[in-house]
């Protein structure tokens, strides 16, 4: 019989899905992992018209997974949108890094997805975008990422994943914060949004007022409705009061 090479599964409905190609498997962190369920995953999303997942090195060298996606009408999804996505569908290592918005895939003279020709990822924000921390809180945290991830600097609004982030480095940065703060934050603090500095600090600070017990349960409420400074404003209104 002859092998193909590609992959597909039967659905409930007798249906055949194709999901990739075996020779599209990569091994990131130990995980032996393929694209093309990955690309199934991406695809079945309704903004997504087509899409593209490939491995490639950051500047440690460690394999990361990057997503190349085509908006199916103009307006593509948030990372965080589609990382949700793969999340409800997929286990937590076969989500990908980054996410990369191109107006069309590049293919070759044959047709099929030119991934040489893939552009590199790049940070959405833009080195003159940095944002020093604003707290002794965040400043805490941006050095936290720093270690981490084995970055020189970290900005509020830098997001966990696009600096080279993952699940294992999520657990090692939390157990850090638990450490240091005596906070226990679970891993969906990492993926319910956009993972940045200013959104952990906020929980940490949420969290050690819920630890601190008494009359709070208001107050945490008000504070996950506000901004930064509205929350840094009215900590410092709740410890001049005490």
């Amino acid at each position: 019989m002859y092998r193909t090479g590609d992959v597909a599964r039967w659905l409930a409905a007798g249906e055949l899905e194709y999901l990739g190609r075996l020779d599209h498997q990569v091994k990131v962190r130990g995980y032996r992992i393929e694209l093309g369920e990955i690309e199934a995953a991406l695809a079945g999303h309704e903004a997504v018209s087509e899409c593209v997942v490939v491995a490639r090195a950051d500047k440690a060298g460690d394999l990361r997974l990057v997503a190349y996606v085509v908006a199916a009408n103009g307006t593509a999804p948030s990372a965080a949108e589609l990382r949700e996505s793969i999340r409800q569908q997929l286990p937590e290592y076969m989500t990908p890094s980054l996410f990369v918005t191109l107006n069309a895939l590049p293919l070759t003279a044959n047709g099929k997805v030119d991934r040489k020709a893939l552009p590199e990822p790049e940070r959405e924000l833009a080195a003159a975008e940095y944002v020093a921390a604003r707290t002794a809180v965040e400043e805490v945290v941006c050095g936290i990422w720093a270690a981490v991830l084995g970055v020189e600097r970290v900005g509020v609004y830098d997001n966990f994943f696009e600096l080279g982030g993952h699940s294992l480095l999520a657990v090692q940065l939390l157990s850090r914060v638990r450490q240091i703060y005596g906070v226990e934050l679970s891993l969906e603090v990492v993926y319910s949004g956009e993972f940045m500095v200013a959104e952990l600090a906020k929980a940490i600070e949420l969290k050690e007022i819920e630890q601190a017990g008494g009359d709070y349960h208001e107050l945490i409420q008000e504070l996950e409705g506000l901004s930064d400074a509205e929350v840094r404003a009215l900590l410092a209104e709740e410890q001049d009061a005490t």
